[in-house]
């Protein structure tokens, strides 16, 4: 039974017969006529104007969006555990020429204004340090985290305040959508660009950029072209984002990942490293009961040693997840 990651579930039915329906001729690369509806479709979902650009992987998509926010010079303020510095394999550096990423501290995966504050004031405003060019969030966080919409209002607010770009890892913005019970844009809040990841929730191989700033994606037009990410067949990956809003399937899939987190959850008592808000569990176990769960035919990461993470998708089925409940319950 799979808890390795959302990234191994199956690709939803959805997904596979628009692709099947956008298998005609039409205008090469973003010229298509799917790529062209993609702005008007995500500002129906968050009730605001944006701009949208399919990528292929969600490193891509966070990395062309703040590089469009950050010069070589400057730097990218995360949270120590987040995505971009722990597992893009230096793809920020390489597609910020070289940019640092400027490590906070916070509990659960999350940044706070103080936390911020604390990294960045001790900068001198001078050419022999390197200067913030922008904040990095991610929703939910690596630990399944969920930023409350005032928690995203409160950064955003810092960061216009000294002059930084806001960028949003969302590669399980949907789950954060789901467990908060708000709408997108509550979410997302004011941010100026955010990774809307379709991958894990049921897709096969596309994820959107969505810039509210009209100016950072005309610059991330050209970035995605010279980082060899502007496919000549992009229909296909903007078939993909479509099947996954039409009829808020994004969404139905999210909590139903979640649900089933939450249900694995129920059984453990005492176990939990942090609380779950999203469809990942990070459980203590110790060595021996991690065996014990393989031994019973359960997939899933060690998190460390002495604990593992289970995460739990889309297509999930309930006796699975009441499988494993009942199963650590018992350890």
């Amino acid at each position: 039974m799979q808890f390795l990651s959302d990234n191994a579930a199956a690709v939803h039915p959805t997904v596979w017969e628009a692709l099947k329906a956008a298998d005609s001729p039409d205008s090469p690369y973003d010229g298509d006529a799917l790529s062209a509806a993609l702005d008007e479709r995500f500002a129906q979902v968050f009730d605001k104007p944006c701009t949208v650009l399919w990528t292929a992987t969600g490193t891509a998509a966070n990395c062309l969006a703040l590089a469009t926010m950050v010069q070589p010079h400057g730097a990218v303020v995360c949270h120590e555990e987040a995505h971009i510095e722990v597992d893009e394999g230096g793809a920020p550096g390489f597609f910020l020429h070289g940019a640092k990423l400027m490590l906070c501290e916070g509990a659960g995966a999350k940044l706070s204004p103080r936390a911020i504050r604390d990294t960045i004031d001790p900068i001198r405003n001078d050419v022999h340090q390197v200067q913030p060019h922008a904040i990095s969030i991610t929703q939910a966080s690596e630990y399944g985290c969920s930023y409350r919409p005032a928690e995203v209002e409160a950064i955003a607010a810092l960061a216009s305040e000294r002059g930084l770009g806001l960028h949003m890892d969302g590669a399980r913005f949907a789950n954060a959508v789901a467990f908060l019970d708000c709408a997108p844009a509550a979410a997302a809040g004011p941010v100026d660009a955010l990774s809307f990841g379709f991958i894990k929730n049921g897709g096969l191989g596309a994820e959107a950029i969505v810039f509210f700033d009209q100016n950072l994606a005309d610059v991330a037009r050209y970035r995605r072209k010279r980082a060899g990410h502007l496919q000549s067949k992009g229909r296909f990956l903007a078939a993909q984002l479509h099947a996954l809003l039409e009829g808020d399937v994004w969404l139905h899939n999210a909590r139903h990942a979640n649900a089933a987190a939450q249900e694995i959850a129920q059984a453990c008592d005492g176990r939990l490293l942090y609380p779950v808000e999203a469809n990942e569990l990070f459980v203590r176990c110790t060595v021996a009961e991690r065996e014990a769960l393989r031994e019973r035919g359960f997939g899933f990461y060690d998190w460390g040693e002495d604990a593992a993470r289970f995460v739990t998708a889309w297509n999930t089925r309930e006796e699975d997840a009441l499988s494993l409940a009942k199963a650590i319950a018992s350890l």
